[in-house]
């Protein structure tokens, strides 16, 4: 009889706050996920090129997994105090008929049991097929193909989630269940009220708010403008300013509830009673919603960046497979080049190419010093014309330690822009255009840049003018080799300039013989193994592959997206849930308030809209802030994790930030749909006569 009383009493707590179910189902979910990490695709094929990278990764893993571990107990502890506060006359019935205070603390235990074995039943296989789903996602939005790919089940993955979901679990079951069996029956029998709240002077709540909006203000700046990055104290304080800052705003907030209290009095039925409720409900918990609004903006930040890294990870346009590199040759290019076509030919893999050409780079060797070279004195007056601003400062003082300026040679850098399907660059005899690596600047820089360079500013090169756009195409493989001023010049005047002295990359780009019914990631790894073998790449010649280049970019992009997002997911949950759990604690409290309103007449449905306005408000008020505040927030958190070039225009920004607020609303609408629901059954238990012991 026990035993069926437990399986009923436990199906009956999920089934009246499903809520709390679903949450401990996402968590683990979460947990699975997360800590699975490495036995996914892109993981496995990182290890091989970034294992010191991957490995720096896995010994990150357990520090956010310890941390979840903190904030899903303090989660799982607040719900469940909700759970066994709802019951407490239903234990003190349990010990009037004498049950013994160990079968009830033994019961409870049996309950928890059965909820959390059925949550990881739940759990588990969601969060396997979820991961499998990832997995296979990820492979195909990174070009590694989806054919290769092979089931994997985690075992470690599985028995750390059941380990920290069950610990926190048991931990939180102990210390509350301990406190209701030892109880009093005539404690738990009563209702025990919250006790009156003073109320400060009005001007009190306004200057909070007021200060409150202020310091969040102040915080979203520091963050946009790159101060918070710059240092770790400038970081902390930025987040001591926000967290301050949203405890005064929604502590002043009442304010704001009472005027619109005055605004509302003879509007509906019950319109005086829900605005009084509410009042009451920010009065008493407006440190709850602001520690919920804190975390749903963290979340949205943490799921706008995520979203963002993947997004522009993999912006830069793919053009070169290969850059070899002939350590002992610096001759100029015909022998290096020539040199390296007949090592190919002979080892038989000339055919795995469908093109070869050099990349040749120097430096000015006309005069005897190597320093002051080169001027640009009319690019530099030009920019100081500019209304000031933080890009022209940043272009001015780059642009000063350009006396010393690389060269590249016209008929190379138009092969590559042939091979990228992009207009060929046009010079005269006499003239120049500038190079600059996308990453050493940003789009409204580059096209300041391309406003003067269009009025053909003289250059102190020969008199030689600068003309045309900013090219910004990479010019090898390896990303390490980034040039932060160039000037490309016709061949012949780049074969004077560098007297003949320069370095020849010889670029690649593999053909249809390489990448037939393959994906390009594997297609590059049999070509690596195929060059490996011929013995030619030690100490005098090296190669850089597309792949090792992309492994580098894939694991930061899988890295940074993967933490951020699972931080998001958790964020998210906890905060709702927090918010739902207690306002169905705050209207249980309530209950006596709902049954006077019964016995004067109110309808159930009557009833149901009261409390759904109050649900709207007590869930909407944080999720408002939280949303207005995450636009800024996730600009902020651009300004630091992304590098300058990666967002072509700023209208991209507002998008993603724009889609996250979207996302945002429909989790928020799920969330206080359960809510609702889980009120509008306790309600209804209300519209029966209830008995008083």
């Amino acid at each position: 009889m026990c035993s069926d009383l437990v399986l009923r009493n436990s199906k009956r707590s999920r089934k009246e706050n499903g809520l709390f179910f679903s949450s401990l189902v996402i968590s683990i979910v979460a947990f699975y996920i997360i800590l699975s990490i490495l036995h996914q695709d892109v993981m496995v094929f990182l290890r091989k090129m970034e294992s010191d990278a991957v490995n720096k990764l896995m010994m990150v893993i357990p520090a956010f997994y310890v941390m979840t571990l903190g904030i899903l107990f303090c989660l799982i502890y607040f719900a469940c105090k909700y759970q066994l506060q709802r019951r407490r006359h239903e234990f003190g019935v349990y010990l009037m008929m004498g049950m013994q205070r160990g079968k009830l603390f033994g019961m409870l235990m049996a309950e928890d049991l059965v909820s959390s074995a059925l949550a990881l039943v739940v759990g588990l296989p969601v969060a396997v097929l979820l991961s499998e789903l990832i997995s296979l996602i990820t492979a195909r939005l990174v070009g590694m193909g989806i054919v290769g790919h092979q089931f994997s089940l985690s075992l470690p993955a599985v028995g750390f989630t059941v380990l920290g979901f069950l610990g926190i679990k048991l931990a939180a079951f102990l210390m509350l269940s301990g406190t209701i069996s030892r109880q009093e029956i005539g404690a738990l029998l009563e209702d025990r009220p919250d006790g009156a709240k003073r109320v400060k002077p009005k001007w009190v709540y306004v200057f909070a708010a007021l200060s409150g909006f202020v310091l969040l203000a102040a915080a979203c700046t520091l963050a946009i403008r790159g101060k918070a990055w710059s240092r770790m104290d400038w970081m902390m304080l930025t987040l001591l300013i926000g967290f301050v800052g949203m405890l005064l705003f929604f502590y002043g907030m009442r304010v704001v509830i009472r005027l619109l209290v005055g605004t509302k009095r003879s509007k509906g039925a019950l319109s005086m009673f829900n605005f009084r409720q509410i009042e009451e409900t920010v009065v008493h918990q407006s440190n709850t919603m602001a520690v919920s609004a804190l975390l749903i903006l963290a979340a949205l930040c943490c799921f706008g960046g995520g979203v963002s890294i993947a997004a522009t990870s993999g912006k830069d346009v793919h053009v070169i497979d290969y850059t070899f590199v002939d350590h002992k040759l610096y001759e100029g290019e015909n022998p290096t080049f020539a040199n390296l076509q007949a090592e190919l030919e002979n080892h038989g893999l000339s055919d795995q190419f469908s093109k070869l050409f050099p990349m040749r780079i120097g430096h000015i060797h006309t005069t005897e010093e190597y320093y002051d070279v080169f001027q640009m004195e009319s690019v530099i007056d030009a920019l100081r014309q500019l209304p000031q601003s933080e890009d022209r400062d940043v272009l001015l003082n780059n642009l000063s330690y350009t006396d010393k300026p690389y060269l590249l040679c016209q008929s190379d850098y138009n092969t590559l822009l042939e091979a990228a399907g992009k207009p060929l660059l046009q010079l005269g005899a006499q003239e120049a255009a500038v190079y600059m690596d996308d990453e050493m600047s940003t789009p409204v820089r580059f096209q300041m840049l391309n406003t003067i360079f269009a009025t053909r500013p003289d250059a102190e090169l020969d008199g030689a003018p600068l003309t045309g756009e900013v090219q910004t195409t990479d010019i090898v493989t390896d990303r390490s080799i980034t040039l932060s001023f160039a000037l490309i010049l016709p061949d012949d005047a780049f074969l004077y300039y560098t007297q003949g002295r320069y370095d020849t990359y010889v670029n690649g780009i593999l053909g249809k013989n390489a990448t037939d019914g393959i994906s390009l990631m594997n297609a590059i790894a049999a070509v690596n193994e195929k060059l490996n073998a011929t013995g030619l790449f030690g100490d005098g010649m090296s190669y850089e592959s597309y792949l090792q280049n992309m492994g580098r970019q894939l694991f930061y992009m899988v890295a940074a997206s993967y933490i951020t997002i699972y931080l998001a997911l958790i964020f998210l949950v906890v905060a709702n849930t927090v918010l739902g759990v207690q306002f169905l604690m705050s209207q249980r409290k309530s209950g006596r308030r709902y049954q006077t309103l019964v016995r004067l007449g109110a309808t159930y449905g009557t009833l149901c809209k009261s409390a759904r306005t109050q649900i709207n408000w007590f869930m909407g008020l944080p999720v408002t802030v939280a949303a207005v505040t995450s636009v800024f927030g996730v600009r902020g958190l651009f300004s630091g994790i992304l590098r300058s070039g990666a967002m072509e225009t700023p209208w991209q920004l507002w998008t993603i930030a724009a889609a996250m607020i979207l996302v945002l609303c429909v989790v928020e609408w799920i969330y206080m749909t359960v809510v609702k629901r889980s009120s509008d059954r306790y309600l209804l238990t209300l519209m029966q006569p209830q008995r008083e012991e």
